[in-house]
């Protein structure tokens, strides 16, 4: 079986972000929004294996989702995903045997929960990630915080206080700017990022709030929860990471 290359993770010489369809969907979205399917070479079997690739690093051709992780679990007991994998290979899968596990969406989920921690545990490496309700509050007044979050069990009460620093912050009183709810409680946070009892979280940098974001849209469409879109201000990147929902599909 013929392995193409992979396609390459950088955006066109244009500058625009790349684009690709979602198989199950057939709707387009910026690359960075989907998720990427990889296959395997042959196992001793003879059959390739349909895996997640959530950084679409693996080599040889991929396929793209952008579904929910329920719509993909339905595609999946109907069949629908499996031709359209082999639709999306062509050629390249002809005569060989598609397996795709029970619990790839499991596997998906796990590993862009795994994408999303990871990319707060470089940020907090790098001295950028803001821990602590008082120190959160503090930024939040000063109008520093780009980006603020709260465990999934977070007190109602510690969120909402932060919420209203933030706004008074960003001179936003009254807008609705608030955190999000991240899909994670304090036991999962604070063992991803080494740390006792994280609850609150916050960035004071807009870059590092735009890379936060990605993965963690990704994870939110998937779940099948709204999604937060990261926009700045028309002040050359000075306001705060506005928290926007869309709906969960792959425009």
């Amino acid at each position: 079986m013929r392995i193409p290359h992979n396609d390459r993770l950088s955006s066109d010489s244009s500058g625009n972000t790349p684009e690709r369809t979602c198989i199950l969907s057939g709707e387009a979205a910026p690359r960075d929004a989907l998720i990427r399917l990889a296959v395997s070479p042959p196992g001793p079997d003879g059959a390739c294996v349909v895996l997640p690739d959530v950084h679409a690093r693996a080599p040889g051709r991929g396929a793209w989702i952008g579904v929910s992780r329920e719509a993909l679990e339905k595609a999946q007991a109907k069949g629908k995903l499996k031709g359209a994998m082999m639709r999306a290979f062509g050629k390249s899968l002809e005569g060989t045997p598609l397996t795709i596990p029970e619990d790839l969406a499991e596997r998906i989920e796990t590993a862009l929960v795994r994408a999303f921690t990871d990319r707060l545990g470089l940020e907090t490496k790098a001295g950028r990630l803001l821990v602590g309700s008082d120190r959160i509050a503090e930024n939040a007044r000063n109008g520093k915080v780009r980006w603020l979050a709260h465990a999934a069990d977070a007190a109602e009460d510690g969120s909402r206080k932060l919420d209203q620093a933030w706004r008074v912050g960003s001179d936003a009183e009254g807008s609705g700017l608030r955190g999000t709810v991240l899909p994670l409680d304090r036991a999962t946070l604070s063992v991803a990022l080494g740390r006792d009892n994280v609850v609150h979280l916050a960035l004071a940098d807009g870059k590092a709030a735009e890379r936060v974001a990605v993965p963690l849209q990704r994870l939110l469409h998937f779940r099948g929860q709204a999604a937060p879109v990261a926009e700045t201000e028309a002040d050359g990147g000075q306001g705060p990471a506005q928290a926007e929902t869309v709906a969960a599909t792959t425009n």
